[in-house]
């Protein structure tokens, strides 16, 4: 039987984050980045949550460890991302996700029209919401070969409200 979202257990998923930061590209300009991750905290701890965001993901088209999706050639993407008063919005079937964005982070997604999301199975319990996350510490954590090839990465153009 293959699985579907529908079979997914949104407290599996735990308590979900997502963080927004900019940063230089190799093109020299600041690329937006997206980094969403669950703290692991759902009944079965970080193995239950690395499983349903899998799960998530790859039943909404974006494979885990696998290539770059850009959504900027895939209309039908079942994930957007909207930005609006200061707020970068993710958006999936099953799952809205937002962020405060700073202020670097908004001018480089308004250059751009895109942002560059990684969306881990790896669980961060020290990335909690409210808590100051050091630069050092984001860097270890979304830099790290395991939270790398344990996620999903995708260009996500932005879209806006539909008046």
């Amino acid at each position: 039987m293959t699985s579907t979202s529908s079979d997914l257990r949104p407290a599996d998923l735990g308590t979900l984050v997502l963080l927004a930061w900019s940063g230089e590209s190799p093109d020299g300009a600041d690329m937006p980045y997206l980094l969403a991750y669950s703290l692991g905290d759902a009944e079965g701890g970080p193995q239950t949550t690395a499983a349903a965001v899998e799960k998530l993901l790859t039943a909404n088209g974006l494979p885990v460890g696998g290539d770059l999706v850009d959504g900027n050639g895939r209309p039908s993407l079942p994930v957007s991302l909207l930005v609006e008063a200061g707020q970068a919005v993710v958006r999936m079937p099953q799952l809205v996700a937002q962020a405060d964005a700073p202020k670097e982070w908004l001018a480089a997604v308004a250059e751009r029209g895109y942002a560059y999301l990684v969306f881990t199975t790896r669980a961060w319990p020290e990335g909690e919401p409210g808590k100051t996350v050091e630069p050092a510490d984001l860097a270890a954590f979304a830099g790290a070969d395991e939270t790398l090839k344990a996620a999903a990465h995708v260009v996500l153009p932005v879209g806006s409200v539909r008046r």
